[in-house]
Formats: structure tokens, C-alpha cells, sequence
């Protein structure tokens, strides 16, 4: 079962969502790839999280 998205995640946070280190969220941040809100410190919408996951090519698209 998906856990439903929270609102807003950290960037530790949305780096254990998408199964990697910080260095690589900060890295699609840096790149525009995945939106972000400075709130003090850089935090994601969860829709902007759940929109990356859904367009992110798949290993076939990438062809």
C-alpha cells in the first residue's frame, strides 16, 4: 500500500521517498528538476514530489 504524501517534506525526508542520499535531492533542486520552497530551509511540496515520481522517465522512455 502508498502512503499518502504529506504536505511539505525536508530534504532528508524526501531523500528516503525517492530511496536516495540528500546530495542527489539537493543536486534535481540545484538543476530545476524538483521544485522547492525556502522556508527557512529548502522543503518540498508533497505534489511537486508526487508530480517528479509520476514524469520521471522510466529505464524504457529513456531510449
Amino acid at each position: 500500500m502508498v502512503e499518502p504524501y504529506k504536505p511539505l517534506y525536508t530534504v532528508p525526508e524526501a531523500a528516503k521517498v525517492l530511496r536516495v542520499n540528500t546530495n542527489a535531492v539537493y543536486d534535481l533542486m540545484n538543476k530545476g528538476k524538483l521544485p522547492y520552497l525556502l522556508l527557512g530551509s529548502k522543503k518540498v511540496r508533497g505534489s511537486d514530489l508526487e508530480r517528479f515520481i509520476e514524469k520521471y522517465p522510466t529505464e524504457g522512455e529513456r531510449r
